[in-house]
This record gives structure tokens, C-alpha cells and sequence, in this order.
């Protein structure tokens, strides 16, 4: 029998393990959830335990979903990670939590520490050299430091810090090691030097031996330990890639990992980002790039941290009446929400939506934004409520494909994955608001899980490239802008950008 791939999409909510054939045909997933923690003020903590124990039980409801189809663990030949960024795992010497619990990469708790830093370190400078687009204090270097002034006797015991998945590995493999996707995002790496940056870690007052050895994401770590392999119920062979990080593996997924290839990820928060040889990096916006999984080339990426989010908002408070409908014709809310948004025309007859419920990313005029209606009147229907929202977040990608389209060549096809991307109506808007070609594939939120099986499947030689994407990548749909609502959003776009966004800051 071919020698089947397993991939790990190590995500903040849980762990969605997935079975592919040597074509990367996947075969079957299951998904384990695990909790957050939420200690404190921006203390966003997970239970390494917690992932280790997901990736366990994963593999074996895995292994038992394709059981009937005569498949065994014996006919996996390799395993790679997807894992979610900005980790920090500390180990002692022996290779021991210094910690059961962990910061994941939302925890924002160093913000003295990074306030501390750039009291002598320029922070456009560091931005430039990093690609760390977000607030500082998320990256693993200023959680390092948190750690070092607030637990000083447990960093005194500190030999190394991993990440989400290359903690995996360690107990996958007991190899230590680190992939270039993920350590670009450890606030200490030099995006165009593809290594650590030994003058920003001296200045950050931590020795270079705290980060693990670089490794290409296709480098076979070795193969699972026996005590890995007897709790996996997998064979001791079975080859561990290192895997990357989550964006970068989406991205490859996804297809883009050519100049000028973007994807839209439409979930609980949505971002565009852009694969090419250079890091598109601005000191205004600051994209957030990391180092791609594929050899010489970046993805980066702009985000809106409330899409998905805002949208359930309105689910839950004014569209209760159709959850219980649905409920009722075996369908889902959102499918009568979308046919109820199709009842108001393009522009929802001058009702705008900033969708900000989360707060502000680099796009906006404060981190403080709040969301907000503007235009709102009698007249207005909750068929307009509900196309303006998901309007207000297309509206709000669009200023984000704008600052990249100022950046780099941006092809006119864009690739649409995770939840938002199930609706034809949205996807329609998206095509609309940003001109461009919106196109699903049967991938659709299994890009990461795809990403992380080509790097397996790449680093043991089973595929000669990762070129063999393209013929995975089937088009399902694929939505042309039409002119005539594309012009309408053109309009309404600096009313927008202009009154909303202002408005709605606090």
C-alpha cells in the first residue's frame, strides 16, 4: 500500500488531525478541542499537556475512522505540524516544563517588558529587521523577558524555549529544533538573514542558547520515539518533518507560495496575505510577515481581528428568531441570514458598519476602535443590518488588499478559505469590494492540514516539490466582480475609511 501522510493542524481552539493519500487526497480528520486559560489581565495561557494529550487522542479516532477501510498506523510513513505562532514553551536542561501552562500567541502580558526595550532600541527598526507586525509584546522574545523579571527563579532554571509544535516534536522525536516559518515570529529573527538576530537578542539581555537550532520546515527531525509511538499507536519509522508555522502552512495550502499569490482566511478573525520573494514590509501599516515554509520566499499578511466574530454578534442578538427557524428546516442560521441580506441592494441603501467589536489592528486610527453603525434610519430593514456588516468587513479587507497593492504586484485571482468563504453571497461581496476574482477550492479549510502534509511529504522525497499543490487545488467556484456593484463600493469606500473608522474610535 502508499505510504500515507499525517498532518497536525495545532490550532488555538484544539488539534484537527488529517489522514493523506500519496496524491494529497485527504482521507479522513477528527478534531480535539482544548481550553484557554485566562489567568489575568492579557495572560492568554493553553496547557502544553493538553496539546500533547489532543494529539494523541486525534491520531488514535484517526486511526480508528479508517480502520473499516483497511488502513492501519503501519501504512503512515510521515507526520508534519501546522502550529498556531509567537509560542513560548520553556524547558529546563532536561528537557522538563519549567511551566504547565504557557503563553499562546493572543497573551499580551509583556507589555512593560517591550515597553522597557524600546526605551533603547528603535522600534521601526526592529520592525523592519523582524516583520513583527503586531503589538510587540505578543512575540516570544518580550515573553522571554516577562518570564526572566517575573518568575526569576524558574529562569534561572531555563535552558530553551520551543514553540507550539516543535514542543510536539520534542516529545514526538526528543529533537529540539526549530523551523525558519516559525522562528521568524519569535521577535529576535532576521527576516532577510534567515537567522536569529544575534545584535537584537544581545539587547534584549538573553543568551542566543535560549533558541533552538534552525532547521529547513522539511528536515526529518528522526523518527518517533518508542514511547511516542506506543502512545500513538503508530510504528517507531514513521518520519517527523519539523513542520512550520501556521500562517506559513495555510498559505502553502492554500497555493500561494508564487510572487504576488494572495488568500483570503475568513473566520472569527479574516486577513489577506500575499506570498513573494521579499517581505512586504511598511512602518505605517506593518504587515505581520513570517519566513515561508517554501525556501526563499515570505507571507505577509494584514488582519481584521473581528469578522466571524462580529458577525455571530449578530447572530445572537438580533437574529435569534432565524437560529430557532433553522433549527426547525434543518438548515443554518446562516443560510437565511444570507438570503435575507440578499433582499437589500449593494451599498445596504447607505447604511455603513465598522465592524470592530475586537478593537483595531494597524490599519486603524487606534487600537481603541469600537464598532459602530453610521447612516442608520427608520427606513432601514434588518435585511440592510445584515448585507452592511458583511459590507463593513469587506470594506475593511479592501483597505487591507489597498496597503498591499502599494506594496508588490498582487495577482487579480484571490483564494477564499475558512468559514466566511461557505457563503455565495459574501463571496460575491468580497469579489465586489475588492476586485478581484474570488475562488474556492476543495481544500477549503483544510489548507493548513494540506501545508503541513506537502512539507512531510517533500522532506521524506515522497513528492519531488511542492509544485504537486497545483494539481491538488481543484476550483470549485470562482466569482468575477460585477462593475456595477464594484463601482457602488468604489464610492462608498472613503466615506468609509473618512467618517466610520473616526467615529467609531474612543
Amino acid at each position: 500500500m502508499q505510504r500515507l501522510i499525517l498532518a497536525h493542524d495545532l490550532g488555538t481552539g484544539g488539534n484537527k488531525a488529517s489522514l493523506f493519500d500519496s496524491d494529497g487526497v485527504r482521507l479522513a480528520s477528527v478534531f480535539e478541542p482544548y481550553e484557554t486559560l485566562y489567568p489575568g489581565p492579557g495572560m492568554h495561557e493553553q496547557r502544553p499537556a493538553d496539546w500533547w494529550d489532543a494529539i494523541v487522542r486525534s491520531t488514535r479516532r484517526l486511526l480508528e475512522a479508517v480502520a473499516a477501510h483497511g488502513i492501519t498506523g503501519h501504512d503512515i510513513g510521515s507526520l508534519a505540524i501546522s502550529g498556531h505562532s509567537l509560542g513560548c514553551v520553556p524547558l529546563d536542561a532536561d528537557g522538563n516544563l519549567l511551566r504547565a501552562t504557557t503563553p499562546i500567541w493572543s497573551d499580551s502580558r509583556a507589555g512593560h517588558e517591550a515597553a522597557a526595550f524600546f526605551r533603547h532600541v528603535d522600534p521601526t527598526d526592529w520592525y523592519l529587521r523582524t516583520g513583527n507586525g503586531f503589538p510587540a509584546a505578543h512575540y516570544t522574545l518580550f515573553k522571554m523577558l516577562w518570564h526572566k523579571n517575573n518568575e526569576p527563579e524558574r529562569f534561572s532554571r531555563l535552558a530553551t524555549v520551543l514553540g507550539t509544535k516543535d514542543y510536539i516534536n520534542y516529545r514526538l522525536t526528543g529533537i529540539q529544533a526549530t523551523d525558519y516559518s516559525y522562528a521568524s515570529g519569535c521577535g529576535g529573527y532576521d527576516l532577510t538573514g534567515w537567522d536569529y538576530d544575534g545584535e537584537l537578542i544581545a539587547r534584549a539581555g538573553l543568551s542566543p542558547s535560549l533558541f533552538p537550532r534552525l532547521v529547513p520546515a522539511t528536515a526529518i527531525l528522526g523518527p518517533l520515539t518508542p514511547q511516542a509511538a506506543d502512545e500513538l499507536g503508530l510504528p517507531p519509522t514513521l518520519l517527523v518533518a519539523a513542520g512550520g508555522v501556521d500562517n506559513s502552512c495555510m498559505a502553502l495550502g492554500a497555493g500561494c507560495f508564487q510572487e504576488g499569490r494572495s488568500y483570503a482566511s475568513l473566520g472569527s478573525s479574516s486577513w489577506i496575505a500575499v506570498s513573494d520573494s521579499k517581505p512586504l514590509l511598511d512602518s505605517r501599516t506593518k504587515p505581520y510577515v513570517f519566513a515561508h515554509v517554501v525556501p526563499g520566499m515570505f507571507t505577509s499578511a494584514l488582519a481584521i481581528f473581528s469578522s466571524g466574530t462580529t458577525f455571530r454578534w449578530l447572530r445572537d442578538q438580533l437574529c435569534r428568531d432565524l437560529t430557532e427557524r433553522a433549527s426547525a428546516e434543518n438548515r443554518t442560521v446562516y443560510a437565511l441570514m444570507d438570503a435575507e441580506a440578499q433582499h437589500s441592494p449593494p451599498g445596504a441603501r447607505g447604511l455603513l458598519h465598522n465592524p470592530s467589536l475586537a478593537g483595531g489592528s494597524s490599519l486603524d486610527p487606534s487600537p481603541s476602535i469600537r464598532g459602530a453603525f453610521l447612516g442608520l434610519d427608520l427606513t432601514h430593514t434588518r435585511a440592510d443590518v445584515i448585507r452592511a456588516v458583511m459590507e463593513g468587513i469587506a470594506l475593511n479587507l479592501r483597505l487591507v488588499l489597498d496597503a498591499f497593492r502599494s506594496l508588490a504586484a498582487i495577482r487579480s485571482e484571490m483564494i477564499a478559505v475558512g468559514g466566511g468563504a461557505n457563503s455565495g453571497v459574501w463571496r460575491q461581496i468580497y469579489a465586489d469590494v475588492l476586485r478581484v476574482t474570488m475562488t474556492t477550492t476543495t481544500i477549503g479549510q483544510d489548507a493548513a492540514a494540506l501545508g503541513a502534509a506537502a512539507i512531510a511529504a517533500v522532506g521524506t522525497g515522497q513528492w519531488s516539490g511542492f509544485e504537486k499543490i497545483g494539481s491538488i487545488l481543484r476550483v470549485e467556484d470562482r466569482l468575477l466582480p460585477i462593475d456595477a456593484n464594484a463601482n457602488i463600493y468604489d464610492n462608498i469606500l472613503p466615506r468609509f475609511q473618512n467618517d466610520i473608522r473616526f467615529l467609531s474610535a474612543r
